[in-house]
């Protein structure tokens, strides 16, 4: 089996991915959805909007995003298109909260692990084609965020984060930390709703990971830790496995004395297992070849 090809660009700048776009050679057709991560209330480590305009101007796109399923700021339609505002996403981009309206949009999983249904925002269907902008970092439930969490529990509803989360039990938000399930079984969850999505678009997607401001913490988080490491840089792939893969990869095989407090993380949460399900279910691979872009 060929190797999933990953770009790697060290230098973290707007110019330098859409450069890595422009290296990868896939064209997103028709009306392209840029998913990201819109920053909980007080997190100081997202991505910022001034950093992926350019990128986002490139494609046409628009921003989407979803509601939580935990109290905060964004697990509302009114707070956390209120939220958008203040983090100024919508002064720069077209923004669509794809489940600010229900109903959710239910995509079938018939060979999943865990689940058997996705339950993701309705406006999903607006769109011909994804790019998938993520912040590569901790995060205090899966081990890591990356591309595989942005495709699942990213782009999932509220019902359907705690679908995913309750690995199955439960659509209820009220009822998601009453029904949390043995660790691995929500990882193989995770792992089965970003296959979904994957299906849904049918190769018509495009993953780019920038590992900058690198906390064993989540953007979901509103009193995230600070960053443990160095930016390390940018990747980007039309494999989300692969992507996840070599970025911790990269961070196993840093120099940079931080990198313990996000291994730890990680591997107390068994955070690999996402990546193992994923490839058990046969939409990737953890089999890459890293290609560096000056």
């Amino acid at each position: 089996m060929e190797k999933s090809k990953v770009y790697f660009c060290k230098e973290i700048t707007p110019e330098n991915i859409v450069k890595m776009y422009k290296t990868l050679g896939k064209e997103l057709p028709g009306k392209v959805a840029v998913k990201l991560h819109s920053g909980e209330q007080g997190n100081q480590n997202y991505l910022r909007p001034e950093l992926v305009k350019d990128m986002v101007d490139y494609v046409n796109g628009t921003v989407v995003e979803c509601n939580t399923a935990y109290d905060g700021a964004r697990n509302h339609t009114d707070k956390h298109l209120k939220l958008i505002k203040e983090h100024e996403w919508d002064k720069y981009f077209a923004f669509d909260l794809m489940d600010g309206e229900g109903p959710d949009l239910e995509l079938d999983i018939p060979n999943g692990k865990v689940l058997k249904k996705n339950l993701v925002g309705k406006n999903l269907a607006n769109y011909d084609s994804m790019l998938v902008l993520s912040h590569f970092k901790g995060h205090a439930m899966g081990g890591y965020g990356g591309a595989l969490k942005q495709l699942s529990i990213g782009c999932s509803s509220s019902a359907g984060k705690t679908l995913i989360h309750t690995a199955g039990k439960a659509t209820d938000q009220t009822q998601l930390f009453a029904n949390l399930p043995e660790q691995d079984r929500f990882l193989e969850a995770m792992a089965d709703a970003a296959s979904s999505v994957v299906e849904h678009f049918k190769g018509n997607m495009v993953f780019i990971n920038v590992m900058k401001n690198i906390s064993k913490d989540c953007d979901c988080d509103g009193n995230a830790s600070a960053p443990c490491m160095k930016d390390i840089g940018i990747l980007i792939s039309l494999d989300p496995i692969a992507i996840d893969q070599a970025c911790l990869d990269l961070v196993y095989n840093s120099e940079d004395p931080g990198r313990d407090i996000l291994i730890k993380r990680i591997e107390s949460l068994h955070g690999v297992h996402t990546i193992e399900a994923a490839a058990e279910i046969g939409f990737g691979s953890r089999e890459y070849e890293l290609i560096d872009v000056n």
